[in-house]
């Protein structure tokens, strides 16, 4: 299933680039990625991510979407 059925693009790239450095093929690897970002270590025995780790994950996305798209803005300002 696509990333973006539920995530905008700035947020799936932004938890990529953050995580991975390249495009998400699967929505399933991006909620993971979320995850991780809200302290989910993601472990061979470990359950899927909780609510707690989504939110928190959820809240630090947001924050990195919003330094992506402040970044040519500083480029444009720190001359």
């Amino acid at each position: 299933m696509d990333c973006e059925i539920v995530f905008d693009p700035q947020e799936w790239r932004a938890a990529y680039i953050v995580v991975k450095r390249c495009p998400p093929p699967r929505l399933g690897e991006v909620i993971r990625f979320v995850a991780s970002l809200g302290g989910y270590l993601g472990r061979k025995h470990d359950g899927p991510p909780g609510a707690k780790a989504m939110w928190i994950g959820l809240q630090r996305l947001r924050d990195f979407v919003i330094a992506l798209e402040a970044q040519p803005l500083v480029a444009l300002r720190c001359v």
